[in-house]
């Protein structure tokens, strides 16, 4: 069994991985001062019960946490074969972009994943702090994308510089004329963020030449945005724990 950690800004997702298949899965808060041992007491909480552990495979967009969960691997996991997705680590996906090192491995992680799971070409969109559309060409290589503001992000930058306006549930409203306050900042959200998706994919697309592509659709809050949208085709909720799981398999 697998276990693959793939930490974002705000989030970090947990999974036990067997054979391809996400077998359980965690989100947990994404905290930079976290130590190697308490993420050691934090995972050995979640893993208490499961299947034995074979093998751990992690990324992080954040690179203090990466730091502590390189010393998490060494420290309590030294037996077990392990990958660190990083700048040099092989993940037989070619990266076709000014500065390969600048790349969030999260991105790599989702892209890896997409290819093994729909071929190429196809667009994967994460809907994290950070609202990714990244694409791989035909040739299975990763030729970068675009990044928006996330959601949340978003809707708490105007909660914050809007006097009368303040943070709500983020959750599909009755309609996008909606009648009240609460619900016209769902709508902008919700249907605003389908619509911005939608835009990107149908301009890169364009772009690209390409008429028939797979677009997966990750990330914590994706499950808000793929009904609405109607450019995304798979809803993969668990994308880099899988992209993670191929990295592994590739290095050991």
């Amino acid at each position: 069994m697998l276990l693959a950690v793939a930490v974002e800004n705000t989030r970090t997702l947990v999974g036990l991985v067997f054979e391809g298949t996400v077998k359980r899965h965690w989100w947990v808060g994404t905290d930079a001062r976290r130590t190697a041992d308490e993420w050691a007491v934090l995972l050995g909480g979640l893993l208490a019960g499961e299947s034995a552990v074979t093998g751990v495979a992690v990324c992080s967009a954040v690179p203090s946490v990466l730091h502590e969960l390189r010393e998490l691997v060494s420290r309590y996991y030294p037996d077990l074969p392990s990958v660190v997705v990083e700048p040099g680590v092989k993940t037989g996906l070619p990266v076709l972009v000014d500065n390969p090192r600048e790349v969030g491995t999260d991105r790599i992680a989702n892209a890896l994943a997409a290819v093994h799971l729909y071929g190429a070409p196809c667009v994967i969109v994460d809907f994290g702090t950070a609202t990714t559309v990244d694409v791989v060409n035909a040739a299975g290589a990763f030729v970068g994308g675009a990044i928006a503001p996330g959601i949340e992000t978003s809707v708490d930058a105007l909660g914050a510089a809007a006097a009368q306006l303040r943070r709500v549930e983020l959750t599909r409203p009755r309609s996008v004329v909606a009648k009240n306050t609460v619900e016209a900042l769902q709508s902008g959200a919700i249907f605003g963020f389908a619509a911005l998706v939608d835009g990107l994919v149908t301009r890169i697309l364009a772009e690209q030449g390409l008429s028939s592509v797979t677009v997966v659709a990750t990330g914590a809050l994706s499950s808000l945005i793929v009904p609405e949208s109607q450019t995304i085709t798979r809803h993969e909720p668990f994308l880099p724990l899988l992209g993670l799981h191929h990295a592994h398999t590739r290095n050991n």
